[in-house]
């Protein structure tokens, strides 16, 4: 189980302090709505390690990850900005995205653009995708990492109706099969299947 008891944060000494509480099950999806600013991304950048909590912890199976940097835990994040590489082509982007020591990694690679739909794009440039296209890519680098903390910022935002109802079935077909812990914040508007 993934737990957050009593995580405390605030970027100042002026600013409101922000406080969650979280209990995730394996194979479950969780979606934290509101408006901008209500601290969304900031819960992700904790459990990520990109910030330190002011108090509280984070644990998964009973160990606390607050202590581990970023790199140690067995996280999972799709940005809101997406992170692409785009002087690179789609396949050196979902490269970073597997471990390098990784089987089969042309079948993976071709396996998850045929997921997301993007089937013949290997060899084409991200910087030349459309917003949609370079999202879908994003989220399949993300889901190659195969970590049992998925955490999504705003996955779907950049996708017509029929795409993001796709990922989100995705999301959740691939969450219960690998029993990952799956956050995905968004804005009140979007829903999460």
């Amino acid at each position: 189980m993934l737990k957050i008891s009593n995580l405390r944060f605030s970027y100042s000494l002026k600013s409101t302090q922000l406080t969650y509480d979280l209990a995730l099950m394996p194979g479950e999806t969780s979606s934290f709505n509101g408006p901008s600013g209500c601290g969304k991304s900031t819960l992700l950048d904790l459990i990520a390690g990109f910030l330190s909590p002011s108090g509280g912890e984070i644990s998964l199976a009973g160990k606390n990850l607050v202590p581990l940097p970023p790199e140690q835990r067995p996280v999972s994040i799709l940005f809101q900005s997406n992170n692409l590489f785009e002087h690179l082509n789609v396949e050196k982007n979902l490269q970073l995205g597997l471990p390098k020591h990784s089987n089969d990694k042309q079948e993976k690679l071709q396996n998850a653009l045929k997921e997301v739909g993007l089937q013949g794009f290997m060899k084409k440039r991200t910087g030349d995708l459309s917003g949609g296209e370079k999202q879908r890519v994003a989220l399949a680098r993300t889901l190659l990492r195969n970590q049992p903390i998925l955490l999504l910022d705003e996955p779907y935002s950049s996708l017509d109706r029929q795409n993001a109802d796709k990922m989100r079935q995705l999301v959740s077909k691939l969450t219960a099969k690998n029993n990952w812990h799956t956050l995905i914040v968004s804005h009140l508007e979007q829903i999460v299947g």
